[in-house]
């Protein structure tokens, strides 16, 4: 696996971006949080298909001795007439897709139980363009020990919830026929994927049931429509998330280590998403594959998540400044040290109080996640806020951000200081580099919060006034 693992890092390269250093990922996370003006890969406005391919994943025993190897079984639809490049494009990402599939090993033997699990990965192509995988991993139906599979879903649209409702649907099929699924899946792609808030509704014919019609809704607010912030809320303390915030926000290396590979995926996605508006751009991998281990001793940032089978190998790794967050159990294996003198203690102490308010009273995942969110926005709306005043336009357009008076600008002593360490990272400089580029005013949810705030501080003003 040694040799698959330097090809994968090879053909799975980003190259340098613009302003930035090179970011290495063979494997990410199933969506970035929205840069400036919302602008991110992976956030489509609707119209966009659905997916690129459906594949089944199956452990193959090998020539020689005991071990299994994942290997596509079945792939829809095949590929026919690519040019030269489009093949070797497509010959990469299928032969990526078997090893994040099954992350762990090959070392299984059949069994007659095994718990269904649902996780996501992305693959970052050698020109900078992404794919997501959306994988449910499950024990096939029939008598006696048998090997799980994995049903994967490539695309490039990142919507957690709503491919997780289509792999249900792909799972039914299976279990009456694989030529049930063709008829489904072509619909699929077939049909426009719809804009946020919109619902797209198919119809699909299965044997003894009739037609079924099967309705495809897309969250409204579309910057959270990629994660879910509830096994977050199970494993750790708001403190402890705090404390993982504030290490990403100063781009650290974080490992979290947890059994399954569904909490893996959806902690990481979430820890990720907290930094929106901005996007992290180094190493970033929600489940490492056992061949690419190695990468908890890169010297750069990194956030990726690693199984529990594995921690004995992480910890024996040499490592430098990372925070190791154990999901099991809760707890910080390792840390730095001043993780909870990071960020400005006022701060803090707003995000802690948001945080805990009416956590109780939430019932759906979307009040979840907004309220998880929410303080963390406003945190980013109150430090870094003000940037658009302070990016100089020439006559062309094109602009220049103003950093030494940004920085001036906050009265608070605590925010300046910490304010003059996210501007030198790279979260801040692609969001700025966004800004600056960008034409148009800025718009969308980070922009509406900026907003609502300036307005409640101008309201606040009289009310002081009268006060006095």
């Amino acid at each position: 696996m040694d040799g698959l693992g330097r090809r994968l890092r090879a053909s799975l390269r980003l190259k340098r971006g613009h302003g930035g250093p090179p970011q290495d990922n063979p494997g990410e996370a199933v969506k970035e949080p929205e840069r400036a003006q919302e602008y991110s890969l992976l956030n489509f406005a609707g119209g966009q298909h659905f997916f690129e391919y459906l594949v089944v994943v199956s452990l193959k025993k090998k020539h020689l001795g005991d071990d299994y190897e994942p290997t596509i079984t079945y792939q829809f639809p095949k590929r026919e007439n690519l040019l030269r490049g489009q093949q070797e494009e497509e010959e990469r990402l299928l032969k990526a897709i078997p090893l994040f599939c099954f992350p762990d090993g090959n070392e299984w033997v059949p069994l007659t139980e095994y718990p269904r699990e649902t996780f996501s990965f992305v693959l970052t192509n050698v020109d900078g363009s992404r794919k997501i995988g959306y994988c449910r991993r499950l024990l096939p139906a029939g008598p006696g020990p048998r090997l799980p599979k994995v049903y994967c879903i490539i695309s490039c649209i990142g919507c957690f919830g709503l491919f997780s409702k289509i792999l249900d649907e792909v799972e039914k099929r299976h279990q009456i026929s694989m030529a049930v699924i063709y008829p489904f899946m072509q619909g699929l792609r077939e049909a426009a994927f719809p804009a946020p808030g919109k619902t797209v509704t198919l119809k699909s014919f299965i044997p003894d049931s009739g037609t079924e019609f099967i309705s495809l809704t897309r969250p409204l607010d579309s910057h959270l429509e990629h994660v879910d912030f509830s096994s977050l809320l199970r494993c750790l303390s708001f403190e402890q998330i705090l404390q993982i915030f504030a290490s990403a926000v100063l781009e650290r290396k974080i490992i979290f280590l947890a059994q399954g590979l569904s909490t893996l995926s959806q902690c990481i996605h979430a820890a990720a998403a907290l930094l929106y508006p901005f996007s992290w751009a180094h190493t970033y991998i929600p489940v490492v594959p056992e061949s690419l281990l190695a990468t908890v001793c890169c010297p750069t940032p990194f956030m990726v998540g690693v199984q529990m089978r594995f921690r004995q190998e992480v910890m024996d790794s040499p490592m430098e400044e990372v925070l190791l967050v154990n999901l099991c159990e809760g707890t910080f294996l390792l840390s730095v040290g001043d993780e909870k003198d990071i960020l400005p203690p006022k701060l803090q102490e707003d995000i802690l109080g948001s945080l805990g308010r009416g956590i109780d009273e939430l019932k759906t995942s979307e009040e979840i996640n907004e309220h998880v969110s929410g303080p963390f926005v406003q945190f980013f709306v109150k430090t870094v806020g003000h940037y658009a005043s302070y990016i100089k336009r020439e006559a062309n357009g094109q602009g220049h951000f103003q950093e030494r008076s940004f920085c001036k600008a906050l009265t608070s002593k605590t925010n300046r200081r910490f304010v003059k360490k996210f501007v030198k990272t790279q979260l801040f400089s692609l969001f700025i580099q966004e800004a600056e580029k960008s034409k148009n005013p800025p718009e969308g949810y980070f922009q509406q919060k900026i907003l609502e705030y300036e307005e409640q501080k101008k309201q606040k003003k009289p009310r002081e006034k009268t006060v006095k």
